[in-house]
């Protein structure tokens, strides 16, 4: 290897820090060069993601049960943290030869040659078993609605080679804790949890237009698909589909569960969230995405809270 390990981990984090605005600088910056290498291909560093993941199994919860469950919710977390590196590894594996070309990704640790594949599928392996362990965690019906989600997500990575849609399958795959959520909490599924899980899929097919558009232009010289460069200029219109059919869906999971006045006002700033993003987004500016992007938590966390305030009656 020409250059040192040293040196190559130097230039990740640099590029990362100036090109990707929701890189934090916290405690994986304190970890030792190696287990840096691997925290950063599981994006611990970039929690978003994680956010994005989590959220929807909180929201099947908050859908079914009167409390949400505090132990089915840390679980979830954990899960959505060893799943999303998980994720994310697979990613970059199938992507290495894509990212090496695309300023954003070009100092990925296996795009650099920082982790090599092997290393990086025992790495898959290792958070695939903490995974699994929290899955066994769950009670039977959950067990196998999680199982069924394997397809989608061995599916994704390959997504954006043969569809101009990748951010449709990003939506099936993310949103799949809804459903796993509610099984949780109800050993079963309801019209409401469907509703629900479609409603997340439209909000991810805005968010991830979203932060599509950092990289149209590099996605445009080595051949990837996205909605970003489907919809170019007639993006702000498609995001107003998207983020109208989210509330309208998610209205209509929270009036079939019979969900109280404190849903509804609570789900008025989550639209507004929603809204914002539309009227703040400057779809040039890769910082501007990003930004845009990571309002995302706080739409999220909206949603679940007037979800979980739904069941208090006056």
């Amino acid at each position: 290897m020409a250059r040192s390990v040293n040196s190559m981990l130097a230039e990740t984090n640099a590029v990362q820090a100036a090109h990707v605005p929701d890189r934090q600088h916290h405690w994986v910056d304190r970890l030792p060069l190696r287990l840096r290498a691997f925290a950063i291909l599981a994006r611990l560093d970039r929690p978003i993601g994680t956010w994005l993941l989590l959220l929807p199994c909180w929201w099947g919860l908050a859908l079914a049960a009167d409390y949400p469950n505090p132990v089915h919710m840390l679980l979830f977390a954990i899960g959505a943290i060893v799943m999303r590196g998980a994720g994310c590894t697979i990613n970059d594996i199938v992507d290495r030869e894509f990212d090496a070309k695309v300023e954003r990704t070009k100092s990925r640790p296996i795009a650099s040659g920082l982790v090599t594949v092997p290393q990086a599928l025992l790495f898959v392996a290792l958070q695939g078993v903490v995974g699994l362990i929290v899955l066994l965690q769950l009670p039977g019906f959950a067990i196998a609605i999680g199982f069924a989600s394997l397809p989608l997500i061995v599916a994704y990575p390959f997504m954006k080679r043969i569809t101009w849609w990748p951010q449709a399958f990003l939506g099936l795959a993310f949103n799949w804790g809804i459903l796993v959520g509610y099984a949780t909490a109800t050993h079963t599924l309801s019209p409401a949890s469907i509703i629900l899980y479609v409603a997340g899929i439209f909000w991810t097919l805005g968010y991830d237009t979203i932060y599509a558009h950092q990289d149209k232009v590099d996605d445009a010289i080595v051949g990837v698909k996205s909605t970003a460069r489907l919809f170019g200029k007639a993006t702000s219109r498609w995001l107003w589909v998207f983020y109208a059919a989210t509330m309208l869906l998610i209205a209509a999971a929270g009036a079939l569960a019979a969900k109280g006045p404190l849903f509804w006002a609570v789900l008025i700033l989550a639209g507004w969230s929603l809204v914002d993003q539309i009227r703040s987004l400057n779809m040039d500016d890769p910082d501007n995405c990003i930004a845009q992007f990571r309002k995302n938590r706080l739409s999220g966390l909206w949603v679940a809270l007037a979800l979980a305030l739904g069941t208090i009656a006056f």
